[in-house]
């Protein structure tokens, strides 16, 4: 009874859900752009980044007369590099194309660089009221706990088994169907209803410690009525996570430091960062680049996890008797400390750069 579902949380969520989130009744520019932040990052985190953001960037035209470097230090800091990337590259697009009006066409959207089947779906929804399905993270661990979907939410069949249910439990359109009980789900508040799916799994049906008791859906919740809350949704398969090392030299001459532009694709894609060389390649750095060296220290070895894998890195601090121009490459530059932590730089560097002072 999707009507009846649909229903129950949209009362939730004018009640209990979040509210006042400073893109939450925005235009889709600013939905969009919570959209693409909000990706593997949590909410806290994500606000001051809006903030300042939409504070340089007010609109899709100022993000895309911006450099990829303006908007890259902006993002500094959120992770997943090439959401950055791909931001700033739809902002061109949009302005190119659609006159610097975000797109309200669904097939549209989904053609922006970044942008995939629930992002876009959440942007017509949120910003547009079109009654569009959505399916992140936390609404498949929703999802496959009220149905009972049993397995591992990022296989194949079993996303299609929820993006069947998603689609199956959208409010029904004005004039289309009762709720139980009298209650029409005549507004058909899509905005309303996709708020609550994205407020009840960062905030009820939570990974570990589900507050069950407060679920507006509980009378009818699979996994609660046959106890299996804990096993559902199934956990990623567990592979061995791969461990690489990497050495940064930190070259400086007096408080600046040499930092290299990243090729565009690849880790830290634009983004500057020290020298990397492989073990026991610093001897050959510095040689082939005629470096006269003042002081070596090694700095304390941290590690650094992605998705994927897990980075060791070993910073090496070496200071110049004068800066080396031979290693001021195109691509390269002498910064500031304090100047190279307002660049666009990984989490990894700040935490070096930041070390240094």
């Amino acid at each position: 009874m999707s009507e009846t579902f649909a229903a129950r949380l949209i009362v939730w969520q004018k009640s209990h859900g979040r509210h006042g989130l400073p893109w939450q009744g925005a235009d889709a520019y600013r939905v969009w752009l919570s959209e693409i932040m909000l990706q593997q990052t949590q909410v806290v985190t994500v606000i001051p980044y809006f903030e300042r953001f939409v504070a340089s960037f007010p609109d899709i035209a100022a993000m895309a007369a911006a450099s990829e470097e303006q908007v890259l230090a902006h993002w500094s800091g959120l992770g997943y590099y090439a959401r950055g990337r791909n931001l700033h590259k739809a902002a061109q697009l949009i302005a190119a194309k659609h006159g610097g009006e975000f797109p309200r066409d669904f097939e549209q959207i989904l053609e922006l660089p970044g942008i995939g089947r629930s992002t876009a779906a959440a942007v017509c929804a949120l910003a547009y009221h079109q009654r569009r399905a959505i399916l992140d993270g936390n609404v498949k661990r929703v999802l496959a706990r009220y149905c009972g979907i049993a397995g591992w939410a990022g296989e194949k069949k079993i996303e299609a088994l929820l993006w069947q249910q998603a689609e199956t439990l959208l409010p029904r359109p004005v004039g289309e169907g009762w709720g139980e009980g009298g209650n029409a789900d005549r507004s058909a508040d899509i905005a309303t209803y996709t708020q609550a799916l994205m407020d009840m799994g960062a905030t009820v049906c939570t990974r570990s410690r589900p507050k069950c008791a407060l679920c507006p859906v509980q009378a009818d919740c699979v996994a609660l009525q046959t106890e299996r809350i804990a096993e559902l949704p199934a956990p990623r398969p567990r592979k061995a996570v791969p461990e690489k090392q990497a050495t940064f030299l930190l070259l400086m001459h007096g408080n600046d430091i040499l930092l290299e532009k990243r090729p565009g694709s690849g880790i830290w894609g634009g983004l500057w960062c020290p020298p990397q060389v492989e073990d026991g390649q610093e001897s050959d750095y510095v040689q082939r680049n005629g470096l006269a060296l003042s002081e070596r220290t090694e700095l304390p070895t941290f590690t650094h996890t992605f998705t994927h894998f897990k980075l060791h890195i070993s910073p090496v601090l070496l200071r110049m008797k004068q800066k080396p121009q031979r290693v001021q490459q195109s691509g390269s530059v002498w910064l500031d400390v304090e100047e190279a932590l307002q660049a666009a730089i990984p989490t990894p560097v700040r935490k070096m750069l930041e070390a240094l002072r």
